[in-house]
């Protein structure tokens, strides 16, 4: 039961996936909850305009894709598509409020009481909710991350010529044209969207290779994969300037180590750079709790953050800007208020690109691995492997990366049709300190995808069958 002095034992700010994960764990240990969220809806960024409505038109292109571009007639379905965007959109806008409602049903079984309105803090134990004031033992932040604007360029998603990645996914017609600014994840996913609908799509990056973070074979294979699709890359490029005449936009460049500006014009720019946490309008000075040199909110391992009582996690905390990595923070968090104790083991979260196909990893990759030690590689490609090759998916490869030493698998990284799906067995065997024998000599169901984890991990050793 609440403690006589507050309303609530614990009070979360925002009600994305960490939030409203956190809320419903926090109720299930017992303890009286609430969560404070602006939105209309619940979910945050995730299920309103980010994660969840991408992968609704991720998933509706591709299958047009597929009947357009041939897949589906090598198969022997001949077929000649039209494009009914608004059913499109309609679709992945039922999706959002099926999932979206789901989540208020949840919180209603579990007793979590939502308070409507923007969050700030009065002291460490009182938040100010709207109209509404809120005491609270203890008060868990889990308010996300916004879009990383580029400086001298304005976002008017109303007008659907400079968008930012909800803007992309609101787009009334297919542009002719359309430039992403950025080679991240994001702005990759929504790029393949309109693509697959007709775009023309350039991509400038201002790194060499896409795919920050990732390995850096992933990288320039998943480059040579987009570009094969039509994509077109402007990679070691700096976006400079940037304006609007009408329904045009004309974007001045230069290379990023310096030299002679060009322009590119076309009907729709999406910036997509990146995401910065959502700590604005929340007087976390009120309280004396500084962020660090990103912005981010410290914690310690359990979450705490310099302030009694307050806790932090998601995308305002140092780490990988992942719903599903705040989502584990939800519960551990929770767990850790409650008086349990809750782990996140942050070496082995995922990360997945959505495109076609998809690209994932999790751990390190091979340049962080050998920066540690001696390192053995096993790569296996998905061309040689027999799901893949009858479903007429034959791009990408499996790459295992383990200590030399010990075997113990450090990372695992691919690109497949399925890549997302895959790399949930390279998690579980990470995360149970797996060795590459481990996998190798683990019977694998055939034919399936994930045959190329267990050919790659027998590659670590040299000695893979079907290759």
């Amino acid at each position: 039961m609440a403690d006589h002095t507050y309303d609530y034992d614990v009070l979360v700010i925002g009600a994305g996936p960490g939030g409203y994960v956190a809320a419903i764990r926090a109720a299930q240990l017992g303890l009286k909850t609430a969560c404070a969220e602006s939105r209309d809806t619940l979910g945050g960024t995730c299920l309103n305009v980010g994660c969840i409505p991408s992968k609704a038109m991720l998933h509706a292109s591709e299958y047009f894709d597929a009947a357009k571009n041939g897949t589906m007639a090598k198969l022997g379905i001949v077929v000649e598509p039209k494009l009914d965007l608004e059913t499109m959109h309609a679709q992945r806008r039922d999706a959002v409020k099926q999932l979206t409602g789901g989540i208020e049903f949840l919180f209603k079984k579990n007793k979590v009481d939502w308070k409507k309105g923007r969050a700030t803090f009065v002291d460490a134990h009182t938040v100010q909710v709207g109209e509404e004031t809120v005491t609270a033992k203890d008060v868990i932040i889990a308010t996300g991350s916004t879009v990383t604007p580029l400086k001298g360029v304005e976002i008017d998603n109303d007008k659907q010529v400079v968008v930012d990645s909800t803007g992309a996914l609101e787009l009334r017609k297919v542009p002719e044209k359309m430039v992403v600014i950025g080679g991240g994840v994001i702005g990759l996913e929504l790029g393949s969207v309109w693509r697959r609908l007709g775009s023309e799509v350039i991509v400038v990056e201002f790194l060499d290779q896409l795919l920050p973070g990732m390995d850096m074979d992933i990288r320039k294979e998943a480059a040579k994969i987009f570009k094969k699709q039509g994509m077109q890359l402007m990679l070691s490029t700096k976006v400079t300037g940037l304006s609007v005449d009408g329904e045009r936009a004309t974007l001045t460049m230069e290379p990023a180590a310096g030299g002679e500006a060009t322009t590119l014009d076309a009907d729709c720019v999406l910036v997509s750079i990146g995401r910065r946490p959502n700590v604005d309008g929340l007087g976390l000075d009120k309280i004396g709790l500084e962020l660090n040199q990103r912005g981010q909110i410290e914690t310690d391992h359990d979450f705490r953050t310099s302030v009694d009582g307050v806790w932090a996690i998601g995308d305002v905390i140092p780490g990988p800007m992942l719903a599903h990595k705040a989502e584990d923070e939800g519960i551990a968090c929770a767990e850790n208020v409650a008086g349990q104790t809750g782990i996140v083991n942050h070496a082995v979260i995922p990360g997945v690109v959505y495109t076609w196909p998809e690209i994932a990893g999790v751990g390190l990759t091979e340049e962080q691995a050998r920066e540690q030690g001696e390192v053995k590689i096993g790569k296996f490609p998905m061309l040689a492997n027999s799901r893949a090759k009858t479903n007429h998916e034959p791009d990408g490869f499996v790459k295992v990366i383990a200590d030399a030493a010990t075997d113990r698998v450090l990372g695992i990284w691919c690109i497949a049709s399925v890549a997302g799906t895959m790399i949930a067995e390279a998690a579980i065997a990470m995360e149970f300190g797996a060795t590459s024998e481990d996998i190798a000599y683990t019977c694998h169901a055939h034919p399936t995808h994930a045959e190329a984890i267990k050919e790659a991990a027998m590659g670590v050793q040299g000695k893979p069958i079907h290759i």
